[in-house]
């Protein structure tokens, strides 16, 4: 794929929009943010739009972003969906696949370089989740066979250790932190093969966390489930979404440096 672009598209969910990385007030960065930033230093003439909306299914990110991105005539997008599918008990991988999978085909055909990335073994980062840590594998997959068919680009992210440091994650375990955003966005580079860009991003961080102990990681549990855990459950059974009544940060393209200074 070219290193140049003029125009940049991000479709997606919380990740893509940026929670963790700043907030609702001083404004999200997140890692397509920082990605438009690498790209800029290519072609500094670069428009970024970014439809992502928090809490949306591939069906939706389908339904809602994708006729708008498309109307954009970008030449590159990314394209990262199934998360908040993956989490919920209905998940249906066909179903979600095939979203994905429309996405890939619409915007490739359009003549629009696309990339997206592997999901992380959520368990290595909530241990209650171990449960569903096979249908992640699966989905990747699944992810990969799509890209491989429309000429997609993967940045492999959820196979390296490092992604399990509790300090690429915000509190709530579901989001990255800023330091988890800026990972992602090396790891795109990376794989688009950016000037300046390189493996580093695969590397542990230093120091390493001491051990907290058996006493100290169950604490942390605890505090996690009454914290986190329990909110977004209790949304999850009214049928309630983060992304309520939300519209896109930057459903417009214009130059990086107009908006993003964070």
């Amino acid at each position: 794929m070219p290193t140049r672009y003029g125009r940049y598209v991000a479709l997606g969910d919380s990740q893509t929009e940026g929670v963790g990385d700043g907030d609702d007030l001083t404004g999200l960065r997140g890692w397509a943010d920082r990605l438009a930033e690498h790209l800029a230093r290519a072609n500094p003439r670069l428009e970024y739009a970014n439809l992502a909306v928090r809490g949306k299914l591939a069906r939706q990110i389908r339904a809602q972003q994708l006729d708008p991105a498309l109307a954009l005539r970008p030449d590159f997008a990314t394209v990262v969906a199934g998360m908040n599918d993956l989490l919920r008990p209905t998940f249906d991988a066909d179903e979600v696949i095939e979203h994905v999978e429309a996405m890939f085909a619409a915007l490739t055909a359009q003549g629009t370089a696309v990339a997206t990335l592997t999901f992380p073994d959520v368990a290595r980062v909530i241990p209650i989740t171990r449960p569903i840590r096979g249908r992640i594998t699966a989905f990747n997959a699944r992810v990969r066979a799509a890209a491989e068919r429309h000429g997609v680009l993967i940045a492999e992210v959820g196979h390296h250790p490092v992604v399990a440091d509790p300090r690429l994650w915000s509190p709530d375990r579901l989001h990255c932190s800023p330091l988890g955003h800026e990972r992602i966005a090396d790891a795109f580079a990376h794989a688009l093969g950016l000037p300046g860009s390189n493996d580093t991003w695969t590397l542990p961080l230093i120091p390493a966390l001491p051990d907290r102990g058996i006493v100290g990681m169950a604490l942390a549990e605890v505090n996690w489930v009454a914290t986190a855990l329990v909110p977004w459950a209790m949304h999850r059974l009214q049928g309630k979404s983060s992304g309520d009544r939300r519209v896109p940060k930057r459903p417009h393209p214009l130059p990086v440096g107009d908006v993003i200074s964070s």
